[in-house]
């Protein structure tokens, strides 16, 4: 049974955020909100937390899973960058953009997109997911919650936490943010190629 947080959307709960945190890196995986929508994290080194996103998705093996990051200085750990679109990214973060970039070797194999070794990186800007990272001290392995079949992803918590009660460890509500995923814009072959239109605007990019 999934453990519940109701939390403040501008001002979480500072034991909250710790205790979902600590929770972590225990393992656990969670229901989190974002500035698009709510999404499922777990510690990026996380194998099983990678196998049960996969499950409650039915996602693929070349489905580009996101890191998200607390800030630019992290997210530039993960993914190689050059000026050009430094510049670019940079312009758009936080925000509700995914990017699609080479990785670096800091990512864990199973992460990566088995043939282009590529890896989603997003910077949201939500106070929630923003405390929570900042808690955690290293990026959350992320999907969208959208499950198999639907067309918009879960807005409210006690949703989540009555459809993935078995499935998820922890649900942290902060009310409703929104069913539009991030615009997804893909680097790896330099040229941005948006790839998803969603909640960022994708004029920058196209």
């Amino acid at each position: 049974m999934a453990r519940y947080f109701d939390v403040h959307p501008q001002n979480p709960q500072r034991r909250i955020i710790g205790s979902v945190a600590d929770s972590l890196r225990s393992g656990a995986l969670v229901a989190y909100p974002t500035d698009s929508c709510y999404a499922l994290g777990s510690r990026p080194g996380s194998r099983e937390g990678i196998d049960r996103i996969r499950s409650i998705r039915a996602l693929d093996d070349r489905h580009h899973f996101t890191l998200v990051c607390q800030n630019f200085a992290q997210l530039g750990q993960f993914v190689r960058i050059d000026n050009d679109v430094f510049r670019a990214v940079k312009a758009a973060t936080p925000g509700r953009y995914t990017f699609i970039l080479p990785a670096t070797k800091e990512v864990p194999r199973r992460l990566l997109h088995p043939k282009k070794r590529t890896v989603g990186v997003r910077i949201p800007d939500h106070p929630v997911a923003q405390a929570l990272l900042a808690e955690l001290g290293e990026p959350l392995l992320s999907s969208t919650l959208l499950l198999p079949g639907e067309e918009e992803p879960m807005t409210q918590g006690w949703e989540i936490k009555d459809r993935l009660d078995h499935a998820v460890d922890i649900v942290l509500d902060a009310g409703d943010c929104g069913t539009e995923p991030t615009t997804v814009v893909d680097f790896s072959e330099g040229a941005p190629a948006v790839v998803r239109h969603g909640a960022g605007d994708p004029a920058p990019f196209e």
